[in-house]
């Protein structure tokens, strides 16, 4: 028989949780929720003579990002810009060299130069700390190669029907798969690696009023099992071995290839193909979990994963890449805003799969290889993932433990005494 304990709160320190709602201050809280912003992406299919005409559109939009950024580089301070656009776009369309500017519209080529601002305002508010979130990198140098954008505001495009008109290109047919909300702001045109075109209008929105059918749910992400959640649930991660296959192959062809060769031009789109298709099937994955997991609860707490730490192990950082974790935040924050949720982020050092969340007895680290935990205290098997989500949305939720214990202490791998009364915990407020 096991022996009878009483019921607990799992301990944990003063957790760390970062709320994402703007629901504090309502006067706001109305302003942002008539202010929210979506992008709504539709692919077209050019004719040729727009695909020339895009080309061309293409690369002025990127001469134009590399003659800024080349200044902008080259002087003490960076230029307003009013400035920039009076020297890479006024000025240069009079000499010989760009005079082919005036080919295309100017208003891709303003918010080029306009995104060059925005670019080093996000990199010097990183590293100043002003900004959240990692720390953002200069703008660089934009490739042929590359991904082809090109963005262009209300005096740069129109919608007429079924059609819409795009400054000195001409009239493009979308394949509308869903219809726009309201009228757009700006449209962005994109190419992308494998010669794709789309069309990605951004559109204000009112948030969407939806019934949440629970009050939070805690995630834990993994690798084979995608996410474990607190209500026993488990997602798997799709399958990508058959694609690897398909790409290891294809690498494998196109090293061996002659450089400059017509044929490795083409096994290099046969690689970018496969990866559209890898990055398609995620994005894919990740949209429907993220839409499912917001609309079905009104809190989600995960947990803040150091990625960047975890890529640099050579064994596992293929596999962490491909599962889109950072991805999967980033449409959960968004769509939380969108549906009025509470999305909330708790430390990375909080013991999550440490600890019963039956009985909050603390047993220790655990190796990877260990799956499931016997409970020497309540007599619980609880599954390592789903113990470890239930944890987390404890801890989201507001548990904590008085005791604030010490660095050496976080890092004990013995299995704490249950008679230890520093591992006593309590609700908040009591």
């Amino acid at each position: 028989m096991h022996r009878q304990t009483s019921q607990a709160v799992p301990i944990f320190r003063n957790p760390i949780v970062k709320t994402f709602r703007l629901h504090y201050n309502p006067t706001y809280r109305e302003i942002r929720r008539k202010h929210v912003k979506a992008r709504y992406k539709y692919r077209f299919y050019p004719t040729d003579q727009q695909k020339n005409d895009l080309a061309r559109l293409f690369g002025c939009v990127r001469v134009v990002w590399n003659d800024a950024l080349a200044i902008c580089k080259n002087s003490d301070k960076v230029l307003k810009s009013g400035e920039l656009q009076k020297l890479v776009i006024t000025q240069a369309k009079k000499t010989e060299e760009r005079q082919w500017l005036s080919e295309v519209s100017v208003v891709p080529l303003q918010q080029s130069v306009a995104d060059i601002g925005v670019a080093f305002k996000n990199f010097f508010d990183s590293w100043k700390g002003k900004r959240k979130g990692n720390k953002v990198n200069p703008p660089r140098f934009k490739k042929k190669t590359s991904k082809q954008t090109a963005r262009l505001t209300r005096r740069g495009f129109s919608i007429k029907g079924d059609k819409v008109y795009l400054a000195k290109v001409g009239i493009v047919k979308p394949v509308w798969s869903r219809d726009l909300p309201d009228d757009p702001s700006s449209v962005t045109i994109i190419k992308d690696c494998v010669n794709n075109y789309f069309l990605s209008f951004v559109v204000d929105i009112e948030p969407v009023q939806i019934n949440a059918d629970n009050q939070s749910i805690g995630i834990d992400l993994g690798i084979k099992t995608f996410a474990a959640m607190s209500d026993g649930s488990e997602v798997q991660s799709p399958d990508y071995s058959k694609l690897d296959r398909k790409l290891r192959k294809a690498q494998k062809k196109f090293a061996k290839q002659s450089k400059g060769s017509n044929r490795k031009n083409l096994t290099r789109l046969r690689i970018a193909k496969i990866h559209n298709e890898i990055a398609n099937k995620r994005s894919d994955f990740l949209h429907k979990l993220s839409s499912k997991v917001v609309s079905e609860n009104q809190v989600i707490v995960l947990e803040d994963l150091n990625v960047s730490g975890m890529l640099k192990n050579r064994k596992i950082s293929r596999v962490i890449s491909q599962q889109g974790w950072a991805e999967f935040r980033t449409l959960c924050e968004a769509k939380s805003e969108k549906y009025e949720r509470e999305f909330r982020v708790i430390s990375r050092w909080e013991p999550t799969s440490q600890i019963c969340s039956d009985c909050g007895f603390k047993w220790g680290k655990l190796d990877l290889s260990v799956r499931s935990v016997l409970c020497v205290s309540c007599g619980a098997e609880q599954d390592r993932d789903i113990n470890a989500a239930r944890n987390i949305e404890k801890v989201g939720m507001g548990h904590r433990h008085d005791h604030k214990r010490t660095r050496r202490e976080g890092k004990t791998a013995f299995v704490a005494r249950p008679d230890d009364l520093s591992r006593i915990t309590a609700l908040p407020g009591r």
